[in-house]
């Protein structure tokens, strides 16, 4: 028999799903802002020092990565790759930073859409081990803010709810100003 999970751990879910990949009322959401784009569409940049879809993806995996490891104590520097926050999208193989990155990813180089669809896999994933995370807690658990934590646990998880509906309108104003 499946274990109850509370009401309020219910309805985050839903909102976490929403804002990542089932239908809402608002419209798309993150996972539908990266459906059927390209390698070279999430490679593209509007501009020098400016983010693309594609490390907006990887940022976004991060993220749920960090908010599920505060809930399973899981070690810092466990995320697939190296560093943290903003990982530079596409790499070369020969770069130091695809020298660092942990073996799980392929060269961007030698096969930039498998790559591309690593990153994707990578943030389904994170966002399944961020819902296992959220389906053992206990409703009590919402309202606690942890020592030397600044936020409530229910104010982290729907912030990573609002993160990602933040990021799908980036990407999908990045499509729209893509020239690919």
């Amino acid at each position: 028999m499946k274990p109850r999970v509370a009401s309020e751990i219910t309805q985050l879910l839903a909102i976490l799903d929403q804002a990542y990949n089932k239908p809402s009322w608002h419209g798309t959401n993150l996972r539908g802002s990266i459906r059927r784009v390209t390698p070279a569409q999430a490679a593209w940049r509007p501009g020098t020092g400016r983010h693309n879809i594609w490390e907006i993806v990887v940022h976004a995996a991060y993220w749920k990565y960090a908010a599920a490891r505060r809930f399973t104590g899981g070690a810092r520097g466990s995320f697939p790759m190296k560093g943290s926050n903003w990982f530079p999208r596409p790499v070369e193989s020969g770069s130091s930073i695809a020298k660092s990155r942990k073996a799980r990813l392929p060269s961007l180089d030698l096969n930039r859409a498998s790559a591309w669809q690593a990153d994707r896999d990578l943030l389904d994933d994170m966002h399944e081990a961020l819902r296992a995370a959220v389906v053992a807690l206990a409703a009590k658990d919402l309202s606690r803010t942890p020592p030397g934590k600044k936020v409530s646990n229910f104010a982290l998880l729907s912030g990573v709810a609002a993160h990602d509906l933040y990021h799908a309108g980036q990407i999908q104003l990045l499509k729209r100003l893509s020239p690919l």
